[in-house]
């Protein structure tokens, strides 16, 4: 059995990458933690099959949706923005 076909080596991966998430947050760390975490889980439930093409789809996937959800739900809000109507240079 090849290693990517462990669900405890997708486990591990996917705390490693949410550690790296909490040293350089940025929000793009935490989507590929959870689709490792997520690949993980569905290897451990036998809902999957162990070809490196489709973990890596499912991988890709989970981790693009993880990252849109992330980014809907912590991202810019309305309004946020802060419009600057003039120049700190500027001497009035």
């Amino acid at each position: 059995m090849m290693l990517w076909q462990e669900w405890w080596v997708w486990i591990v991966g996917g705390i490693a990458l949410g550690v790296l998430e909490l040293i350089a947050p940025a929000f793009v760390l935490l989507g590929f933690s959870i689709g490792a975490l997520v690949t993980g889980i569905l290897i451990a439930l036998g809902m999957v099959g162990a070809s490196l093409p489709v973990l890596i789809l499912i991988f890709a996937v989970t981790s693009l949706v993880a990252w849109m959800a992330l980014r809907k739900v912590f991202g810019l809000r309305r309004g946020q923005v802060k419009i600057w109507d003039r120049d700190i240079n500027d001497h009035s």
